[in-house]
């Protein structure tokens, strides 16, 4: 293969021209002080498409959940959240170190948090244990190959923490390709969280940057926690303007990448030695397990010697992951790669 078809992640998208000409075009100004248009005016697009009454810029997603968590939490309390959440195992345990919290991790099969799974380990204000804080969903959901939280199971936490009094945060990093997937705005979608993080520097293709979404109040505490985080970034109109782009366009294409990663997924399936349900595949991203010895991070440096690059999870487990920056050919000549390196792999065992 003459060029680097790389499926580690859809954050090594690189900016489009479009994005290179406006980024370089872009009136900036200070954010600390609130005085950059560019910035000024990806908050007010976030917060309209997303029916709420402000947002915030910050540089990245982990930064994003993470002022959520202390908004929504008081130090000593518990979050709940799913046992494979981004926020547990890739945030570098901010949320103790920053909020002073506990991650309530609760293990499912698919990825998907039910209010039946939540209720049993909500605790209340007591003498003898820590009380929950809040409760976290992440749609889609990474590590469970990006399945998706449909709008009815969202309804019945958003109920069942209403009754409770217990806010509820989104870690919608790839919030977009939920939408995509299900058929519903993502205004719809995200309706009953107290707040919303999601990227623009995923699937939707800026360099960088995230969002948070939530009320006024909410997002003028958010500015400053963003500040003792070390997120004031000055003349950010530079890279708001890419993200005004992404936020426009990127929606419109997420399809395309859906489609791509099922074909990779399918492809995977007819490989004696993988284990993959293509049925599963709802959105960008694919992991499949290597169910015959073969060892994933060498299938991954098999792999990088042909100019396909992929990300080894464990032992066993391989993620790929599908973006603006390859194509449907290259997914084509990546899984008859996959499927080349697996086969000679096993018949070496």
């Amino acid at each position: 293969m003459s060029a680097i078809i790389d499926l580690r992640s859809d954050t090594v998208t690189r900016p489009s021209e479009i994005m290179r000409a406006a980024m370089a075009a872009a009136e900036v100004g200070d954010d600390v002080y609130g005085e950059d248009p560019t910035v000024n005016l990806l908050e007010k697009r976030a917060a309209e498409i997303f029916g709420r009454e402000a947002a915030l810029f910050v540089p990245t997603g982990t930064m994003g959940n993470q002022i959520a968590i202390k908004l929504h939490t008081q130090p000593g309390q518990e979050v709940i959240a799913e046992a494979r959440a981004h926020i547990l195992d890739w945030e570098m345990a901010t949320t103790a170190a920053f909020s002073g919290c506990l991650i309530r991790a609760v293990p499912t099969g698919n990825g998907i948090l039910t209010w039946k799974q939540i209720e049993p380990v909500i605790y209340a204000k007591g003498p003898f244990r820590a009380s929950t804080g809040l409760i976290e969903i992440e749609n889609t959901h990474n590590l469970a190959g990006g399945r998706c939280s449909p709008l009815e199971t969202l309804e019945e936490i958003w109920a069942g923490a209403k009754e409770r009094a217990l806010p509820v945060h989104c870690d919608g990093a790839r919030i977009f390709n939920a939408a995509a997937a299900l058929g519903v705005e993502v205004k719809v979608l995200t309706r009953g969280f107290d707040t919303v993080m999601f990227c623009l520097s995923k699937g939707l293709g800026a360099p960088v940057g995230s969002m948070l979404v939530g009320s006024a109040e909410l997002m003028a505490r958010a500015r400053l926690y963003r500040k003792a985080l070390g997120g004031g970034m000055r003349q950010a109109g530079v890279l708001a303007a890419a993200g005004l782009i992404a936020l426009e366009e990127g929606p419109k294409r997420l399809h395309d990448d859906h489609a791509n990663a099922r074909l990779l997924a399918e492809a995977l399936a007819n490989i004696e030695g993988v284990a993959i349900d293509p049925d599963t595949v709802e959105t960008n991203i694919v992991i499949f397990r290597l169910t015959n010895g073969v060892s994933a991070p060498e299938l991954a440096a098999r792999l990088k010697e042909r100019g396909v690059l992929v990300s080894a999870f464990g032992p066993d487990a391989i993620r790929l992951v599908t973006h603006l920056d390859v194509s449907r050919g290259n997914c084509v000549d990546a899984a008859d790669a996959l499927t080349e390196e697996i086969e000679t792999a096993v018949a070496a065992r």
